[in-house]
């Protein structure tokens, strides 16, 4: 992918979501607009747009001095934490656990403060459960789980880790051994160690950090010690749009597991906004 000038606009309304969810009332939201105006103005549009977004959200949090999404980081994930139950009993109830927990994974996908100011997760877990998933390749998912005995699954949102844990608890009971990634430090809600051990993930499987504070998985920005696991990964599980741009072409067994949030992704695809995709690489 490359970055569109459609991606502009969302640029700035990134920036916009992420000033208001600060409480940094003293600080000067105008220059923080500014030096992002400037970072967007030298943007390599030839790079995918989280390329982008990640020197904008760096310079946010350089200017407000803290993330501004920590407190609603953990608010959902304590609100995942309250639907867990109920989550891990359609999971168990159904006729194909690993299916249904793929499902619920691309239904937690929504929340995304980077997208959307509002999040109706309810309606979400619903949809996926029920309406026609746009690109579905679980059939090539569960074989190559079946085959595979090591798994890199690449995390995404807070909140979203919780219907994560589900796919994941599915997998660990098969027999897998999953190494769950997070981001090596904060960026938009993406999910870090904290909301690991927040929501008991640690306690299922490994959990390691890519040593990055990038948008989506920018190989050249992640650590050696990470870069090693991924090369060694028998199949890769990668979550989210930001994972999607980022990893294009790789030869890794990989599944992406999203929704399309965007107009330029989903034109990307072929697609129209809000599809759910298990897709194959």
């Amino acid at each position: 992918m490359h970055t569109d000038i459609d991606c502009l606009p969302c640029f700035l309304k990134q920036t916009i979501i992420a000033l208001r969810s600060s409480r940094s009332l003293h600080v000067d939201h105008a220059a923080i607009m500014k030096e992002v105006l400037s970072v967007m103005q030298e943007a390599d549009t030839s790079k995918p747009p989280a390329f982008t977004t990640t020197f904008i959200h760096r310079i946010i949090r350089n200017g407000l001095g803290l993330d501004p999404f920590r407190e609603l980081k953990a608010a959902y994930n304590e609100v995942a934490l309250g639907l867990y139950p109920e989550l891990k009993d359609k999971v168990k109830n159904s006729e194909d656990p690993v299916h249904t927990a793929a499902r619920l994974a691309i239904a937690g996908n929504v929340i995304d403060f980077g997208i959307f100011t509002s999040i109706d997760v309810e309606s979400s877990i619903s949809r996926a459960l029920e309406d026609h998933i746009a690109v579905d390749d679980y059939p090539s998912f569960r074989e190559a789980v079946s085959g595979s005995h090591e798994i890199l699954y690449l995390l995404d949102n807070s909140g979203e880790i919780v219907f994560d844990r589900l796919l994941i608890e599915e997998l660990v009971e098969a027999g897998k051994m999953v190494k769950a990634v997070v981001k090596g430090s904060p960026v938009l809600n993406d999910a870090t160690l904290n909301d690991a051990l927040q929501t008991d993930l640690t306690k299922i499987c490994e959990v390691i950090d890519n040593g990055s504070d990038a948008i989506g998985t920018i190989l050249e920005w992640t650590s050696p010690e990470f870069r090693k696991q991924f090369n060694i990964a028998e199949l890769v599980i990668s979550k989210g749009q930001g994972n999607f741009e980022t990893l294009p072409g790789t030869d890794k067994k990989t599944f992406f597991l999203f929704q399309s949030k965007c107009d330029v992704v989903s034109k990307e695809l072929g697609l129209s906004p809000g599809s759910m995709l298990l897709k194959k690489s």
